[in-house]
């Protein structure tokens, strides 16, 4: 599945990953034009018995591929075509689709596919994480601009960051509440993000750590903010920054290794999920889903 539309796939890249990918394979190169396309098509490719569907694009396009094939014999593949790429340098590949795409091939060869674990929200998969409240609230002034993301990048989401912080996000008041089994109740969120792997994302080549306990072989990890304070939140994500992940504290709740989770208020809050704006919802209700995809590993030797 193609997005010739993301920040990294041009018709030259997509020429040269056709031809390594067609070397010992039958390869059909399906673009997508609308949301929810890629799920469509990674379906019926299943259906078809498909052995390998590759989303090509950017982590959005991922996400609809996943979807599409999860709970089916047909293996996900993952080539790098957006602006972060969040999914694909988490399993090791570098931000180029010419240089991934070797790595891919030779994952393929080999027969190198294993199962791995998935988040799913109201019924939707996601491969890395779901931001609720602040977090959505950037990703929606982001997609506002959605023409300008393939040529400004970065600098866009540091501005949408901004601008959602001084005018569009209320950090007087919490937005939501948390539950999950067996932890106390987390009664104050202004925004949290649950993660199914880690990192959360990269700032240019600099991984935003934030716990290493979110991996594809352990239960989702869920990061709360309390509170809106500069000092709280810019002292949480330094230590992003530095690595080694967040630390629990007053202001923010860490958990860990969770099947499930429930988010809920009595006024709407907007979410994301893998960078894909979905709106507002009044009730969020997150699993864990063991061996929910077959991934084809990329052979980083290769």
């Amino acid at each position: 599945m193609v997005n010739a539309f993301a920040s990294s796939v041009t018709a030259r890249n997509t020429v040269v990953v056709h031809r390594a990918l067609s070397q010992g394979n039958e390869v059909e190169v399906v673009e997508t034009n609308r949301r929810g396309h890629a799920t469509r098509f990674a379906q019926d490719a299943a259906r078809r018995g498909v052995d390998v569907v590759i989303g090509y694009g950017g982590d959005g396009t991922l996400n609809e591929v996943a979807t599409g094939v999860a709970g089916t014999d047909t293996a996900l593949g993952v080539l790098p075509g957006g602006s972060t790429n969040v999914f694909a340098r988490t399993l090791g590949m570098p931000n180029d689709p010419v240089a991934a795409v070797q790595l891919l091939a030779a994952g393929i060869a080999t027969r190198a596919i294993e199962p791995i674990g998935l988040g799913k929200v109201n019924g939707r998969y996601f491969c890395f994480h779901t931001g609720v409240g602040y977090d959505a609230a950037v990703v929606k002034e982001v997609e506002r601009r959605a023409s300008m993301k393939r040529w400004l990048g970065h600098p866009l989401f540091i501005y949408a960051a901004l601008r959602t912080w001084a005018v569009q996000y209320d950090r007087k008041a919490p937005h939501f509440a948390l539950t999950s089994p067996d932890r106390p109740r987390v009664h104050d969120g202004y925004f949290t993000i649950v993660l199914n792997t880690n990192p959360y994302t990269y700032l240019g080549n600099r991984p935003l750590d934030l716990s290493p306990a979110a991996t594809l072989d352990r239960g989702l990890v869920a990061i709360t903010f309390r509170t809106m304070r500069v000092t709280a939140i810019l002292g949480g994500l330094g230590g992003a920054l530095r690595g080694g992940g967040v630390k629990a504290s007053t202001t923010l709740d860490l958990q860990t290794d969770l099947s499930e989770l429930t988010i809920e208020h009595d006024a709407p809050f907007p979410y994301q999920l893998d960078g894909d704006y979905l709106g507002e919802t009044k009730r969020l209700e997150f699993t864990h889903v063991p061996d929910a995809v077959r991934l084809v590993r990329p052979q980083l030797d290769a």
